[in-house]
């Protein structure tokens, strides 16, 4: 019955199947280059179109990427294992450590794009922050690249009034970031929520991440809170699925 369910795929399917066994049996390794359109053309006897959804098959999964001029490789860059519990551990940023340092180990990240202002608060920040709509709130925007690679997006929004005159309204708030600034000013982040969800990007966003054609990207809104359920912050993260692996480690 497998057989013949293989045999109804589409063929570009079938060859993207081949293609994704050879790399994951080790016959194309990170960087090499895949066979071209005209390889698959002539390897397997079909158009060229059905060669270019085989390969974007690969590209908008992730596997592949495509260079201009020079072909599909096989993606060379590791994703980032995503510590969802213990990367936000008081144990973490409450030392001076980012919470990314959990997640990145010896890896480069580099925050670029900086953005710090001070803005009316959307009608759902408002709502997630338990203030007035138009409430100032601090926002804070920037890019995260991962060994050269963008990954991230993210924005967060704060209470103007909780987090005036203090590092959080500047571009570097310090050892162990917002959360530890937050606590420093008595508003401890003692619990967090975060919702995920994915849809395809906005060209804007395909721009900011690089992404590859096909690439969905995972959203991921995170509140925290203080002490009697007070929301303190909210950010909202853009993350490039291809790049990442989310991963929940707790007891039953």
């Amino acid at each position: 019955m497998a057989t013949e369910g293989a045999k109804r795929q589409p063929k570009y399917q079938r060859i993207a199947d081949a293609l994704r066994d050879a790399i994951q049996a080790g016959r194309y390794g990170p960087g090499d280059r895949l066979p071209g359109e005209n390889d698959l053309m002539a390897e397997h006897d079909v158009a060229r179109m059905t060669a270019r959804q085989a390969l974007g098959v690969l590209q908008s999964e992730g596997i592949a990427e495509s260079r201009r001029g020079a072909g599909v490789f096989v993606r060379s860059f590791r994703p980032l294992r995503r510590q969802g519990i213990k990367r936000l551990a008081r144990s973490g940023w409450g030392e001076g450590r980012s919470v990314w340092a959990t997640d990145t180990e010896d890896r480069t990240l580099v925050v670029d794009g900086v953005e710090v202002t001070e803005e009316p608060a959307p009608d759902r920040i408002a709502g997630a922050l338990g203030i007035e709509p138009g409430s100032a709130v601090c926002v804070r925007r920037r890019r995260f690249v991962l060994d050269g690679k963008p990954i991230l997006l993210a924005t967060s929004y704060l209470p103007a009034s909780l987090v005036a005159g203090s590092a959080i309204t500047r571009e570097d708030t310090g050892p162990g970031g917002t959360y530890a600034r937050l606590a420093e000013l008595g508003h401890e982040p003692v619990h967090f929520r975060e919702e995920i969800r994915s849809r395809m990007p906005s060209s804007a966003e395909a721009g900011e991440l690089e992404l590859s054609a096909g690439t969905p990207v995972m959203l991921i809104c995170r509140t925290a809170f203080a002490d009697e359920g007070r929301p303190v912050e909210v950010n909202e993260m853009t993350l490039d699925s291809a790049s990442y692996i989310l991963e929940y480690d707790f007891d039953a």
